[in-house]
C-alpha cells in the first residue's frame, strides 16, 4: 500500500521510520516479482532504498520476513483494488462480483501473481496464515452470518463452513488463472465460478 494512501485512511503523515518500512516494501515488492526470491538479496534492496542493510534488519527480522511482508502487502493491495466492484446491498452482491474483479486485477500485482503461479514453492504452504487473507476471510464470514440473518444467504450451513470455502474456491481459480497463462478462455471460467458460488449461497425458495 502507498504511503499517500495510507496517510489518507490514518489522517496524518507517516513518520520517517514508516516512510523507510514503505520504501522498503514497495522495492521489495517490485524486485521479488521481476527477479524473484533467491535471486534477491536484502543487500540489493537496502542500497536502492538508500539505507544500509543493518537498518532493513530493524524493520524486518530477515529476508524471509521481508518477503512475507512484501506478499503480503501486495495480496492486499489486490483485494482492496478489486473492493471498487463491491457495490452490492446483499452479501451475495457484494462478493460474488469481488471475485471476477480479483482476476481482472491480478496482472497489476506480479508478486502476488508469482506466488499464486507457483513459482516461490517455499511460501505457497504458508499463503493461508498471510494476515491480509486471514483478514478478508473474517470479514466474508461475518458479512455472511449477517446475510443469513437478513435471510440473503442459506442458513442451513455454517457461515465459517462457507467462508472456508469460498476463500479455496477464489485461491483455486487465482492459482488456475495465473498458472495456465490467463487469457480469455481462463477468465471467463470465473463467471461460472461466480455463477455456481451465487447458486450455493442463495437461500432456497419456500
Amino acid at each position: 500500500m502507498s504511503a499517500s494512501l495510507d496517510q489518507a485512511e490514518t489522517g496524518s503523515p507517516l513518520s520517517k521510520g514508516d516512510r523507510t518500512r514503505q520504501r522498503l516494501l514497495d522495492i521489495a515488492i517490485r524486485r521479488f516479482a521481476t527477479e524473484g526470491y533467491r535471486r534477491t538479496s536484502v543487500s540489493d534492496i537496502a542500497r536502492e532504498a538508500g539505507v544500509t542493510p543493518a537498518t532493513t534488519y530493524a524493520y524486518f527480522a530477515g529476508k524471509g520476513a521481508l518477503f512475507e511482508a512484501a506478499v503480503d502487502t501486495d495480496a492486499a493491495d489486490l483485494m482492496t483494488q478489486a473492493r471498487a466492484s463491491m457495490t452490492g446491498d446483499t452479501a451475495r452482491a457484494r462478493w460474488i462480483p469481488w471475485i471476477g474483479a480479483l482476476v481482472n486485477a491480478l496482472d497489476d500485482h506480479p508478486l502476488a501473481a508469482r506466488v499464486l503461479g507457483g513459482k516461490e514453492p517455499e511460501v505457497i504452504a504458508r499463503l493461508l496464515n498471510l494476515q491480509s487473507l486471514r483478514s478478508i476471510r473474517n470479514e466474508v464470514e461475518d458479512d455472511l452470518r449477517l446475510g443469513q440473518t437478513r435471510s440473503e444467504i442459506r442458513d442451513d450451513v455454517d457461515a465459517a463452513l462457507l467462508a472456508d470455502g469460498l476463500e479455496t474456491f477464489v485461491l483455486a481459480l487465482l492459482m488456475g488463472y495465473v498458472q495456465t497463462g490467463g487469457g480469455q478462455g481462463v477468465a471467463s471460467r470465473a463467471d461460472g465460478v461466480t455463477a455456481l458460488l451465487d447458486a450455493a449461497l442463495r437461500p432456497p425458495r419456500p
